[in-house]
């Protein structure tokens, strides 16, 4: 099944860990209050963002770019804080 994407933000994952499964428990918390489906690509393969499981499979590690999308643009403002999130290497960053 095709998906319309309408809405899409780039990012890179920045903490060291990558993603792992803390931070893919909270963006699938997030994408869940979406409206309408949020979805993470890394260019090859577009997983749902509300499934921790789908979010893990792609392995991203530190410095992968993610493009954080959504269906529809009622939901930007949880594609924003999801791309914070990311911005903010998921809370795990250290000086």
């Amino acid at each position: 099944m095709k998906k319309h994407i309408q809405l899409s933000h780039d990012t890179i994952v920045k903490n060291d860990l990558g993603m792992h499964a803390r931070p893919a428990a909270r963006i699938a918390k997030m994408a869940m209050t979406a409206e309408h489906d949020i979805w993470l690509s890394d260019g090859k393969n577009q997983v749902d963002a509300a499934s921790i499981i789908d979010i893990l499979t792609l392995c991203a590690t530190k410095g992968a770019c993610i493009y954080i999308q959504a269906e529809s643009c009622e939901d930007a403002q949880v594609v924003d804080r999801i791309k914070s999130f990311f911005d903010d290497g998921f809370g795990e960053l250290t000086e």
